[in-house]
């Protein structure tokens, strides 16, 4: 490790092999604190690349523990890295009902809070969907409903320790944009918010790297990790290899601008209200911002030939009362699941 430490901390780029060795020293209890605390520190201080990163994401899915059994469908996930201290409500957890009322098969990723007021798992549970259920229960559920929260810990149990690393640094590391790269489901297409708009096309790369066929990477205003109805959002767009970045407004796509404040969200009981209102068809700030992201959503699944089109038909699924219906059915599946114990 100490070599990876010297190379680094001298502004140079790790290659594949070596990223990846670090990263199993990384994940081994054996490795002494220090030494991962100078590496991420140092790692940092460089800048991160797509191939560190691809790496890192790479051998944490050899460490995860497996879904079994889930059928092979195009998944996508919708989760952004979080970490923009924007403090807006879960604006893609809230999506992934109404991505999956699209027919777009969901695998989505969460934690609890970090940064915001309400994590998606927080939020989840505050709606009676306990995310934090063992992985073993995923499989039928994305059968069922083709929509599915796992949470993160469950399927990484070495980050704990990472985490407890993290939080002893207090600064941003690399382990703040391997999330959204790590999902135990094997994904097909990809919508992911980061909070640094300077890095969506090397995340795009990333993700060309892990063999999505298709993806969106968005960074909204003051570096949201969703696409944002203020100003202007930064993407990077993935598609059979090739990458295209270009930058978009709510108003170039026939929605309304708000400030930030707008779209803020509170604890995940004040959350929890927001969604299910929206979901049944409250049209505000809010809404927009569903709308929005859900629409990028369908785009970056190949649903829709435009961004344009996917808003319209997120909407649809909205007004028709699908993406509610979605959530009743979760909902009604986790009650089920609980009463068979």
């Amino acid at each position: 490790m100490k070599a990876f430490i010297e190379k680094v901390e001298q502004r140079q780029h790790l290659t594949n092999q070596e990223m990846t060795i670090a990263a199993h020293k990384m994940l081994d209890e054996q490795t002494p604190e220090q030494e991962i605390m100078s590496f991420l520190v140092a790692l940092a201080k460089k800048g991160e690349t797509a191939q560190e990163l691809a790496a890192l994401a790479k051998t944490m899915k050899e460490h995860a523990n497996e879904v079994q059994g889930v059928q092979s469908l195009p998944y996508l996930d919708n989760c952004g890295t979080g970490g923009d201290g924007l403090q807006s409500f879960n604006i893609s957890t809230t999506a992934a009902f109404v991505l999956a009322a699209c027919d777009v098969p969901i695998a989505k990723h969460g934690n609890r809070k970090v940064s915001s007021a309400s994590g998606s798992t927080d939020l989840l549970e505050e709606l009676g969907i306990p995310a934090t259920m063992d992985l073993s229960k995923v499989s039928p559920l994305l059968k069922q409903e083709k929509l599915a929260f796992i949470f993160a810990p469950a399927a990484h149990p070495k980050l704990k320790r990472i985490g407890q690393i993290r939080s002893q640094l207090g600064t941003p590391t690399i382990f703040n944009l391997v999330g959204p790269l790590v999902n135990p489901v094997d994904l097909t297409y990809q919508l992911t918010g980061i909070n640094r708009p300077d890095f969506v096309i090397p995340y795009a790369e990333v993700l060309k790297k892990l063999g999505r066929k298709r993806a969106l990477v968005v960074s909204g205003e003051q570096g949201m990790d969703e696409a944002s109805l203020c100003g202007e959002t930064t993407c990077a767009l993935l598609d059979d290899g090739e990458i295209i970045s270009f930058t978009i407004t709510a108003q170039e796509i026939g929605l309304p601008e708000y400030p930030l404040e707008a779209i803020k969200g509170g604890t995940s009981v004040e959350n929890a209200r927001i969604l299910e209102q929206l979901l049944l068809g409250k049209k505000d700030a809010y809404y927009d911002a569903v709308l929005f992201n859900a629409g990028l959503g369908l785009y970056a699944a190949g649903k829709v030939q435009t961004i344009q089109e996917g808003i319209h038909r997120a909407n649809q699924a909205i007004e028709q009362g699908k993406a509610y219906g979605k959530l009743q059915a979760v909902r009604q599946y986790h009650q089920r699941l609980e009463m068979t114990k």
